[in-house]
């Protein structure tokens, strides 16, 4: 068992803005604590602080137990790295430096095979044993087996950028589950996963014994796995952290409670300071006239000094107001049409008509064709007339198929795709990205921007360029780029991936006003509740449509 003290963490950007004020709260032997706040408020960097990546700038990390760390650019690994490399990076300390020791001989001797080489080679086998590297190897045979299907002697020189998102933090997961680290840093390990995986990781978390500390924006997880949930509230100084001590499920409603608390301190604050003020003043005139009430003046003056230097109760954290205004636009009554449609090689040929105003969730494991699909409908379908051109200047890859998807009369798809990089928005400020506009989406002044930007939360990021968003900024970005421009079908790839809790409320609360139709690929389960149909792409490559999610539809077999 292991656990974590974090105490009077603070921590200043580099353009001198304060991120984290005296964060100070500790997770417990065993305890499944989730990091949730608003998107930029600092779990990140807290975690990277706990994991040593970062120093902060005031305050220290204690800790008993050994230390792994998932971080968030797992699931998007797109360098040399191999198997081998990745789960050798998971290991425990020794391990992980005698297997880049291991590496680095192998590599000596291919170029260069002298004596010097074989000896560098042999001794870092001897190594290699001595610090139980052959026991990690087993342990990572048991992990590609679980998740690849093969055996690691086969996997470990595979590149991790060949493997889908969803098996990289597979991967990783199973590595830190199975390996013997106590304590667990995970930043967003649900990200990526169809829901089978994320049942299965919730039930492994609540099986564990190890103690986690995890930031996740899937609100079933939440209420699935954690004990606390710790809420980072951005402040003038930077973001402070309150701790509810029990679960998800009762979370709103406690800080509901608390903020309802805090006003009523306040109201009573502010309250008493304006009768000693009061007192002060009229003492204050009545002495001028009446010696004796001198002393009283005094005294009065005194308890108004101190009453004001300690100071206000606990200042309320300004609640998240993202205010989506999605307006969309009449159609014609039958939005999409699909006859015989087959995307080559994923899915067999199947019928299909969405209605205007129809709300359909689009599920099914990964790799079976979803975003494909979508990605076929941003493109106007199979045969696109100009009314059918795409809300902005997102570029669309082709999609092979054969039979026919139609889009209806006035039907402008509006894609968002969460894992596309959006080059065409890259090197430029929120504010330039508004002001011109783009081949599809008019541009608006300064002032409407930043009302624009206001009610994303994004109007202090104005000046930022888009690549240094945080993941959930970026996205609420898109989702104010299809609101400019005028889609009247939304096609939203895991919209709710990196939207912080109040953001992903948001969306629903915009989605349920926006007039037209929405196709969603999702694996969340929270949000798949606002919707009225389900289309199911099975493994097997069948398209189905069901009255209620369908989740256990099992994965898609792959050539390995």
């Amino acid at each position: 068992m292991g656990h974590l003290d974090i105490g009077g963490i603070g921590y200043v950007l580099s353009d001198g803005r304060p991120l984290l004020d005296d964060v100070t709260f500790r997770v417990g032997d065993g305890a499944r604590v989730a990091l949730v706040g608003p998107n930029g408020a600092g779990k990140t960097t807290l975690l990277r602080i706990v994991a040593g990546d970062e120093q902060p700038h005031a305050g220290s990390v204690g800790r008993s137990g050994g230390l792994g760390i998932m971080r968030q650019d797992i699931g998007r690994i797109n360098d040399d790295r191999s198997i081998r490399d990745l789960l050798a990076s998971l290991a425990v300390p020794a391990v992980r430096d005698a297997a880049v020791e291991l590496s680095a001989s192998e590599i000596a001797i291919m170029e260069t095979d002298d004596e010097p080489s074989q000896m560098r080679y042999a001794q870092a086998l001897v190594d290699w044993a001595d610090v139980g590297g052959y026991e990690a190897e087993a342990g990572w045979d048991r992990v590609t087996d679980a998740v690849l299907s093969i055996p690691f002697d086969q996997a470990q020189h595979r590149e991790v950028r060949s493997l889908s998102g969803g098996e990289q933090k597979r991967l990783v997961l199973e590595a830190l589950l199975r390996g013997p680290d106590e304590v667990l840093l995970l930043d967003e390990p649900d990200n990526a996963l169809d829901v089978p995986t994320k049942r299965w990781l919730e039930d492994k978390l609540r099986a564990s014994n190890k103690t986690v500390l995890f930031v996740s924006h899937d609100r079933e997880m939440l209420a699935n796995v954690a004990t606390q949930v710790a809420t980072l509230e951005p402040g003038v100084m930077g973001a402070t952290v309150w701790v509810h001590g029990g679960g998800f499920g009762t979370y709103h409603q406690a800080r509901e409670d608390r903020r309802s608390r805090l006003e009523e301190l306040l109201r009573r604050w502010e309250e008493e300071h304006a009768k000693l003020k009061e007192l002060v003043l009229t003492l204050k005139t009545k002495s001028a006239f009446n010696d004796g009430l001198a002393s009283r003046y005094q005294a009065a003056q005194t308890r108004l000094r101190k009453f004001e230097e300690a100071g206000p109760p606990a200042l309320l954290a300004r609640e998240q107001n993202v205010r989506v205004r999605l307006r969309g636009g009449r159609t014609a009554k039958r939005a999409v049409v699909a006859t015989s449609l087959e995307l080559t090689g994923l899915m067999k040929p199947f019928d299909l008509e969405v209605w205007f105003g129809e709300r359909v969730a689009v599920l099914g494991s990964n790799g079976s064709g979803k975003s494909h699909f979508l990605r076929l409908l941003a493109a106007g379908g199979s045969d696109p007339g100009p009314e059918h051109e795409p809300a902005d200047d997102t570029p669309v890859a082709p999609v092979k198929h054969t039979g026919r998807v139609v889009l209806g009369p006035r039907v402008r798809p509006g894609w968002f795709a969460q894992n596309h990089g959006h080059p065409e928005l890259v090197g430029r400020t929120l504010l330039e990205i508004l002001n011109r506009g783009d081949g599809h989406r008019s541009g608006i002044g300064r002032e409407q921007a930043s009302k624009a930007l206001d009610r994303y939360e994004l109007v202090a990021a104005a000046e930022q360029r888009y690549e240094t968003l945080s993941g959930g900024q970026q996205a609420r970005l898109q989702i104010l780029l299809l609101e400019l421009g005028g889609a009247t079908v939304l096609l939203l790839d895991e919209p709710t991936d990196n939207l912080d809790l109040h953001s992903a409320e948001a969306l629903e609360t915009g989605l349920a006003a926006f007039e037209g139709t929405v196709l969603a690929v999702t694996h969340d389960r929270w949000f798949t509740r606002t919707f009225d149909r389900f289309l199911v792409f099975g493994a097997d490559g069948d398209v189905i449509e069901t009255p209620e999610p369908v989740w256990e539809v099992g994965r898609v077999e792959r050539a390995r």
